[in-house]
């Protein structure tokens, strides 16, 4: 009778082993996701906006409307090294650095002069 109950235990214990060990290898693949997760939801889109920001501020030149991460406006009249000269008003030059530049004001034309009411 003992070594049925010691049968019966031990047979018990090695199903409760392979129900850890499925757990564990659970917690184990949650874990190894979280930095893939990372990775698709943080560090690619941060790294696809890098390379779109450094290829307009390398595609900008001289008369390209421009926006600076400061908020302000201007013509770009000159380029330098990392440096670009842009006019803010008449006769008013600012010298910011390339990395400052946010993007190029896009020159949206409408129709709005033109009356088309006869």
């Amino acid at each position: 009778m003992g070594s049925i109950v010691a049968v019966i235990s031990s047979t018990a214990l090695l199903a409760q082993d392979d129900a850890s060990g499925g757990a564990a290898l659970v917690q184990f693949a949650i874990l190894l996701m979280i930095p893939v997760a990372l990775y698709f939801l943080m560090i690619r889109p941060q790294r696809r906006r890098m390379r779109e920001t450094a290829a307009l501020q390398s595609s900008l030149g001289v008369g390209d409307e421009v926006v600076t991460s400061s908020g302000l406006y201007g013509f770009i009249t000159g380029v330098e090294d990392d440096l670009f000269w842009i006019e803010i008003d008449e006769d008013v030059q600012v010298r910011v650095a390339r990395s400052a530049v946010q993007g190029r004001v896009s020159s949206a034309t409408t129709d709005d002069d033109t009356d088309t009411s006869a």
